[in-house]
């Protein structure tokens, strides 16, 4: 005869529910999974169609035809995609934890408009014509805006909304300096006009070597501010009261921002959009934990641009769409989306 346990027993033996933090886990795990995929994808499917076996032969050979369409070509804009994808989205995670705005972007700060800026002017009054050329300028304008605007910000007593009126200010007259120079050079215009919209196609191992240092500076000191940023993110008083230093982890926070989106945007233009959707999807099912929002911001930052490349390259074959194009189509509705909920919620 079958006797049933008592209650208390059933309770002991039953297996716990997963924490939030295992669900996390295996979330990132998965997102890693699905990112490693969108990478073989990018390698596998271009303008040109091969099949899976020319792709091999050209990975794992390196000769002929082959060799240079997918090592030379789609390897290489692999990469770049993966290392700029999550530049992009760190960048962006940063900056809204720093300015406590969930829609802000690197874009806010100016940090793409320096990035053009210099190049229309390396181009216009230098002469530089090559891609290798352009990532030290672009790096360099992105770090005197970046640097500007910590201090016209209030540098240590820097606040996020004097932040963002900083970043706003000298974007907008960055732009039209960088407008009224096109305009009246239709050299630069010609020379700028798929920089400017944001590419991967003209990746090169050289160009990969020139950022990734600054890359690697930019994402280790990312991933370390998330503690500090977390306490910022609660308001002045909070932090203060939590041990927190506010001005120097505002001003790391900026030099971090600054490194990852200057280095992104040298090597790759101006791309929109992926460091607003990205964190502030992420934070939708991490909570605003940035020692979860980062990692994932990292990851899945490079499925979105990789996976906007892929999908530029076959719609518009033999030819292709610059993947900037692609994220800001991709971008616009979803930034007006989140615009309206955010809205709604607030009444």
């Amino acid at each position: 005869m079958l006797v049933d346990s008592p209650p208390e027993q059933r309770a002991e033996t039953a297996p716990a529910p997963p924490t939030r933090r295992a669900v996390r886990a295996l979330g990132l795990l998965a997102s890693v999974v699905i990112l490693v995929l969108v990478a073989l994808a990018s390698i596998a499917i271009g303008a040109k169609a091969l099949s899976l076996d020319q792709v091999w032969h050209g990975l794992f050979h390196g000769t002929g035809t082959y060799g240079d369409v997918v090592v030379d070509e789609r390897l290489s804009r692999t990469v770049l995609g993966l290392l700029a994808g999550a530049a992009l989205g760190l960048s962006g995670a940063v900056l809204q934890a720093l300015t406590r705005n969930p829609l802000a972007d690197p874009g806010l700060l100016g940090i793409n408009a320096g990035a053009s800026a210099a190049v229309v002017t390396a181009i216009t009054y230098f002469g530089v014509t090559s891609l290798t050329g352009y990532v030290w300028f672009a790096f360099g304008g992105a770090a005197a805006v970046g640097a500007l605007v910590w201090f016209l910000g209030g540098s240590r007593g820097a606040t996020p909304v004097r932040l963002a009126l900083a970043g706003t200010a000298i974007s907008a007259a960055l732009y039209g300096y960088l407008q009224a120079v096109m305009i009246m050079d239709d050299a630069a215009l010609g020379k700028m006009r798929f920089w400017t919209v944001g590419s991967l196609a003209s990746a090169t191992n050289a160009t990969i070597v020139q950022v990734l240092p600054f890359l690697a500076v930019g994402t280790v000191l990312a991933l370390a501010l998330a503690r500090p940023l977390n306490a910022v993110a609660m308001g002045d008083d909070t932090a203060r009261a939590l041990g927190a230093h506010l001005g120097r982890t505002r001003a790391l926070a900026m030099l971090a921002a600054t490194v990852l989106c200057g280095a992104a945007t040298a090597a790759c233009g101006p791309i929109v959009f992926v460091g607003l959707m990205v964190p502030h999807v992420v934070r939708s099912f991490t909570g605003p934990d940035l020692r979860w929002i980062l990692p994932y911001a990292t990851v899945l930052s490079p499925v979105l641009l990789l996976g906007a490349d892929v999908v530029g390259r076959v719609v518009a074959r033999p030819s292709e769409l610059q993947v900037g194009i692609v994220t800001a189509i991709i971008g616009g509705p979803v930034f007006i989306f989140l615009v309206r909920r955010r809205r709604t919620a607030q009444l």
